[in-house]
């Protein structure tokens, strides 16, 4: 959703790419609706109609890993009481998605760059060789090319899977569409269609700077539905929302470095700031009494 220059040559590419059998390479921020463009290019292609299947590569071990793609038989290991299906089989006349792929190790880079380069597996345990046809579209966050330097990514498995790379526009990129993806959301989440963003909750939307991207853009929404007294969503309402995301951050950037009393000051001087130094506001957000906000804030 949207019609910003940055989003419209993201989807111009996603149609380009998307009819052809090239793979694709999606780059850009955490949030920024990756697995949403994979799966456009998967139904704008030949292979709609099979499986797009998804691997996500975060934190996977090396066993997990080749047993996820690969399947394995059984036997293969404990715990390995019946055969089980690999990923790529699963994939086979369809897409295989490989999610956050600057997080594959090293070691396991290797049998990666194989099986795209043959085409053939082993499922783990098994003398048996298979052979799958699939598309491949991979996804990541991270800068691929930095790290090839820093000898952490094998750079002949970049240049295989960078055949068309797709730039993923982040909210900053894209701001004049956060009106029309704020309400299409909304819609989403409010399956009954109840409640309303009116403009001055519109606009602390617009002037806010989105580390999570769409992801956060969701989840404040979310948030607003349960603050909000009424069916109108208004600034105070958003403004409460981001002061849980405020609080949260500094929590996360001190408590390892300070002391309680010093989170909680830091906690409501970022409501104070957030809601423009209104007491009464920050004292019903904080669970507190505003006798015990002076007091706090001395």
């Amino acid at each position: 959703i949207g019609s910003s220059p940055a989003f419209s040559i993201m989807l111009s590419k996603i149609a380009r790419v998307g009819t052809t059998n090239a793979s694709a390479l999606l780059l850009g921020e955490s949030g920024t609706g990756k697995e949403l463009a994979a799966r456009a290019i998967h139904l704008a292609s030949e292979r709609k109609d099979s499986p797009m299947v998804t691997l996500e590569c975060a934190g996977l071990t090396e066993s997990l890993f080749e047993s996820e793609l690969f399947g394995h038989v059984k036997g293969a290991f404990t715990g390995a009481n019946t055969h089980k299906k690999g990923l790529v089989e699963m994939a086979n006349g369809g897409t295989l998605f490989l999610d956050e792929i600057g997080d594959v190790p090293q070691e396991l880079q290797v049998k990666l760059l194989r099986l795209l380069e043959t085409g053939t597996y082993r499922p783990v345990g098994s003398a048996e060789v298979k052979t799958s046809d699939f598309r491949l579209i991979c996804a990541t966050h991270k800068n691929l090319e930095d790290m090839i330097e820093e000898k952490i990514f094998r750079s002949d498995l970049y240049y295989r899977i960078n055949v068309f790379p797709i730039e993923m526009p982040s909210l900053a990129q894209r701001r004049e569409d956060i009106p029309a993806i704020a309400n299409a959301l909304l819609t989403r989440i409010d399956n009954n269609n109840e409640y309303q963003l009116v403009e001055s909750a519109m606009k602390v939307l617009l002037d806010h700077d989105y580390k999570g991207n769409i992801r956060e853009l969701r989840n404040i929404l979310n948030r607003a539905i349960v603050y909000a007294d009424t069916n109108i969503i208004d600034r105070n309402v958003i403004q409460q929302c981001l002061a849980v995301s405020t609080s949260k951050q500094l929590s996360n950037a001190n408590s390892h470095s300070v002391d309680l009393k010093t989170l909680e000051i830091n906690y409501l001087k970022s409501l104070m700031e957030e809601f423009s130094g209104d007491r009464n506001s920050v004292a019903k957000i904080a669970g507190i009494s505003v006798r015990s906000l002076y007091r706090k804030l001395g």
